[in-house]
């Protein structure tokens, strides 16, 4: 039998003259490649003057592991690159190899404004927009303007609904989700839509059962309930695969899909058109 590998742990300094959004997002998805590699985020945001960025390289020089920056401004960047060099550490610039690529295809100059990709542009107000009609309208709430969404989502209890609808509301798309419950009549106005994407969400009755298990187990309710039941899942979710068939909605398994995966699958169905039901499994 053999033994299983420890975790190597690293610090990983994330300097940005922004939010530190993307730094933190590419750290994330580079870090997942590797099995057993667990690193240490230090996030350094907003980082515009030479006081930050030398408070920044004492706490780096505390804490010796990889530099990663989306540094803009030319002094700043120099200084960066210097201290790291003064202190034998890599330091990355995320966003060179990408922005050089797009430059050279475009024949465009690099803008060099500090924290340009999150300016207060349209597309941001359009995302608080959405978030907002997310939260408004999450769970079966303010159904009366469903005709509003872009998308609303379909599903009985516990399928990843809300989660979905954020993750979606930052990608700009106003998403509500109205929940199946067996005692509660569908709403009118979630069957009577014509120009909206309704999507119908399914998942294996084994997996639900563990997640609400798991939900009854934070919140310490030990009594026993439908909820959980195995013939009372079943229905619920065959009731479901039932009204999204009569209705002819797309459907998602999320048995096995993360919210990103769930959401990029969202995408794809506003993008592409409604079309006819499909499992995407």
């Amino acid at each position: 039998m053999t033994n299983p590998r420890i975790a190597t742990y690293f610090h990983v300094h994330l300097v940005s003259d922004s939010t530190g959004e993307t730094l933190n997002a590419m750290a994330r998805a580079v870090c997942a490649r590797f099995e057993n590699v667990l690193p240490i985020e230090h996030i350094y945001a907003l980082v515009r003057s030479q006081r930050q960025l030398d408070r920044a390289l004492a706490d780096i020089e505390a804490a010796p592991g990889v530099v990663i920056h989306t540094i803009v401004d030319a002094d700043l960047r120099e200084a960066l690159e210097e201290g790291c060099r003064r202190l034998d550490m890599p330091c990355i610039a995320a966003l060179d190899p990408l922005v050089s690529a797009m430059s050279r295809y475009l024949g465009a100059a690099i803008s060099s404004r500090v924290g340009a990709q999150h300016a207060l542009d349209h597309d941001y107000f359009n995302r608080m927009d959405a978030l907002n009609y997310a939260i408004g309208h999450d769970d079966g709430q303010g159904g009366q303007d469903l005709e509003q969404a872009d998308v609303v989502l379909v599903g009985v209890s516990r399928t990843s609904k809300t989660p979905t609808c954020i993750y979606l509301a930052h990608r700009g798309v106003r998403a509500a989700n109205v929940p199946l419950v067996p005692s509660r009549p569908i709403p009118d106005k979630l069957l009577q839509l014509k120009n909206t994407l309704v999507v119908g969400l399914t998942i294996s009755p084994d997996r639900l059962i563990q997640i609400r298990r798991n939900r009854l187990l934070s919140l310490k309710e030990n009594r026993t309930s439908t909820y959980i039941d195995v013939d009372a899942v079943r229905e619920e979710i065959v009731y479901a695969r039932r009204l999204y068939e009569r209705q002819g909605w797309p459907v998602i398994d999320v048995t096995r899909r993360s919210v990103e995966e769930t959401a990029a699958a969202v995408m794809n169905l506003l993008t592409s058109g409604r079309g006819q039901v499909e499992v995407l499994g």
